[in-house]
């Protein structure tokens, strides 16, 4: 990157919109006021609406005229270096669209980056995609994994799959990874339903955390000033603030009555993401690295650090700094456990995983704290770990890790004895093809509240709320013999998903009764049944909403198709028929021929001749040779579902010699009446 961005809270740029800043360089202009400055020189605001105020076609002459594209490629630049991209993104797209200039990687990868610090992946991804197209050797690796991200967010996740995993190749990264991570697709076995929540403004609300049990405070870049607001640059929001919301007591999760913090805690730089001690008298947060002015570190940037107040006199003090801050690096998205006796938070300190880790410290019975903990390579992935939330057994965070669903997704961990268990993705609804983020769940662990991005909502983030009800959908039903109609005891029942994987398995019980639970409403699955001495079933069965479906299965004795007296297996003759001048074995015939190698993995010392005949059009002489290839298809076949060789004695075509009808040669017949004669026959040799 040209400039040293610290690719860490996405916190500050626009709630998470910022997708690779979170540690941003604030930029001394940064803070102006929208609007025109004392020489009387032109805002960026208002020069883009000068230019959004042309029409298309005056738009596109103006562009083209000489020496006007390159110098609104200047002035775009010079947004993106203060860091300006929402300016920047408008002015590249003019360019881009509008004129004749040429595509260069520089003005693809700007483009693409603007957008993608703005949170619009699609366009994001229109320019990343051309630029990996058109100058693939010129494709950093950062823009590669932004890249990635735009193509999860957009839907494409075999396309982002295919290209991390060639990231990973080429940077000769190991792939034991994404072998072990799967887009989530299984969801929980509660249900979930959220709710986009009207405290929500037009810009960006996230971070929410419970207070005093009935509020919920959260950051926003709201405007709820009467007088000019101090707008980030970056996306032309207000800064960020704190603000309160009361919780109705119906149940619903709903907020409502929303004001501002504290005037203490609020200042006129980013204050978001906060936790507060069991007793509720103290409260951490994140805050800009600012005391009379923004201080920078050693890189020139300005680091996040992590606040703490105490209530005295039902009053905010004066905030200060927690020891384990640094000039030279960020720590932020505190979070306390439930006994007050550790904060875990995220930094981007050297020594870490990968570009934010999560760690941990414990909180003293002092007040002091210990030293920083990494959480381990368990938790922390090579990309991005924020938003940690911890309860009494579980740690909650967000991640950009490999083949999630979308930019970040939330996560979970178990947590026992201070260790963390597997991390599992908390899929669908949860988590979308966007960022999702800042999750906090009540004691009870069935409702709570998260931030999104996601589309159809208010603002840029929203906070949704979401509240767990009981799974219903199932599917249930008895197995049955399909001769006798008695139950049938310990079948085999495997429920497989619509991508052929197992999900459970399960034996009938006495009854002849099975049962899954827990399962995905209106989705697609699959039963396999097997019961020695049956044949195999499979069934498709496709859930509803929230209720159980009742499956009742038969399945067929394999004894019931061997006839003893005719020394004959016997097949449903329309399956096993070939088309006219054809001996390849088709799926239908194929799954009739299943049943055949059933028969015989049961029966193991069952040997048996196979006989291919057809019917009398043609030469006899070219339809004995037909027969025999059609014999001989069917023999492989058998073979290559497990059977010994040794037990087929032959496979012999007779082609018209054994008609089962009057249609020899010569003779006027329909055309189901030379199928009929299409046909192969199993005579059982020994048993």
């Amino acid at each position: 990157m040209n400039k040293p961005i610290l690719l860490f809270f996405m916190l500050f740029a626009l709630g998470i919109h910022s997708q690779e800043v979170s540690l941003l360089q604030f930029d001394d202009e940064s803070s102006t006021a929208i609007a025109q400055n004392s020489a009387g020189t032109t805002s960026p605001i208002d020069f883009i609406k000068d230019l959004d105020g042309l029409s298309d076609r005056k738009l596109s002459q103006f562009v083209r005229k000489k020496g006007v594209a390159a110098k609104l490629i200047q002035k775009a630049d010079e947004y993106f270096d203060k860091m300006w991209y929402a300016e920047a993104a408008r002015i590249y797209d003019i360019v881009l669209e509008k004129s004749d200039e040429k595509h260069t990687a520089e003005l693809l990868g700007k483009a693409g980056d603007s957008h993608y610090y703005n949170g619009n992946l699609e366009k994001s991804y229109t320019w990343y995609h051309e630029l990996y197209q058109t100058y693939p050797d010129q494709f950093s690796d950062d823009r590669f994994f932004k890249y990635t991200h735009t193509l999860k967010g957009t839907g494409k996740y075999q396309r982002a799959a295919q290209l991390t995993k060639l990231f990973r190749q080429r940077r000769d990264e190991p792939l034991e990874e994404l072998e072990n991570v799967a887009t989530p697709t299984w969801k929980s076995t509660a249900l979930v339903e959220i709710k986009n929540l009207a405290i929500n403004s037009k810009y960006s609300d996230f971070a929410p955390m419970y207070h005093k049990g009935s509020e919920v405070v959260f950051a926003s870049a709201r405007d709820s000033s009467f007088l000019t607001t101090r707008r980030y640059r970056w996306t032309n929001q207000p800064f960020l603030d704190l603000y309160v919301a009361k919780t109705k007591d119906d149940g619903s999760a709903s907020l409502f009555g929303t004001k501002k913090f504290s005037r203490k805690i609020n200042t006129k730089y980013h204050e978001a993401s906060v936790a507060f001690s069991p007793d509720q008298k103290t409260i951490y947060f994140t805050r800009n690295n600012y005391g009379k002015r923004l201080k920078r570190g050693k890189n020139g940037i300005n680091h996040l650090k992590i606040y703490q107040s105490q209530l005295i006199n039902g009053d905010w003090a004066d905030a200060v700094e927690v020891p384990f801050n640094s000039e030279n690096y960020s720590t932020g998205h505190p979070s306390v456990s439930p006994d007050g006796t550790k904060m875990y938070f995220v930094s981007d300190m050297p020594g870490g995983y990968g570009q934010t880790d999560i760690y941990v410290v414990d909180i003293l019975e002092n007040g002091n704290f210990s030293e920083p903990r990494n959480l381990g390579e368990g938790i922390n992935s090579s990309g991005k770990e924020m938003f940690p939330y911890i309860t009494d057994n579980m740690l909650y965070f967000s991640s950009n890790r490999a083949m999630g669903l979308g930019g970040l997704d939330v996560y979970k961990a178990k947590y026992d004895n201070n260790v963390f268990g597997a991390v599992h993705n908390l899929g669908e609804p949860i988590n979308s093809r966007r960022d999702d983020f800042s999750y906090i769940v009540d004691a009870s662990g069935e409702k709570g509240y998260f931030a999104s991005n996601r589309k159809g909502g208010k603002g840029d983030d929203d906070i949704y709320s979401f509240t767990s009800i009981e799974n219903r959908n199932a599917i249930s039903g008895t197995i049955k013999d399909a001769k006798t109609g008695e139950v049938i005891e310990g079948a085999q029942v495997m429920l497989y998903n619509n991508k052929k994987l197992l999900l459970a398995e399960v034996d009938s019980g006495t009854d002849g009764n099975y049962r899954f639970e827990g399962l995905e409403s209106t989705s697609d699955y699959v039963l396999k049944i097997t019961k020695k001495g049956y044949f195999e079933k499979d069934s498709d069965i496709r859930t509803k909403h929230n209720i159980t479906i009742e499956a009742n299965q038969s399945l067929e004795p394999i004894k019931e198709i061997i006839d003893n007296e005719k020394r004959m297996v016997n097949l449903e003759p329309e399956a096993i028929y070939f088309d006219f001048d054809r001996f390849d074995i088709k799926p239908k015939a194929a799954k009739e021929l299943d049943k055949l190698v059933a028969v015989l993995k049961e029966y193991e010392d069952m040997v048996i001749k196979i006989e291919s005949h057809t019917d009398a059009i043609g030469s006899s002489a070219y339809n004995k040779y037909l027969s025999d290839r059609r014999a001989k298809s069917t023999r492989d076949y058998i073979i290559s579902q497990g059977v010994d060789p040794s037990r087929i004695a032959s496979a012999i075509g007779y082609g018209e010699e054994r008609l089962l009808n009057d249609c020899a040669d010569g003779q006027r017949c329909p055309p189901d009446q030379h199928r009929q004669n299409r046909r192969s026959e199993f005579h059982i040799v020994s048993q």
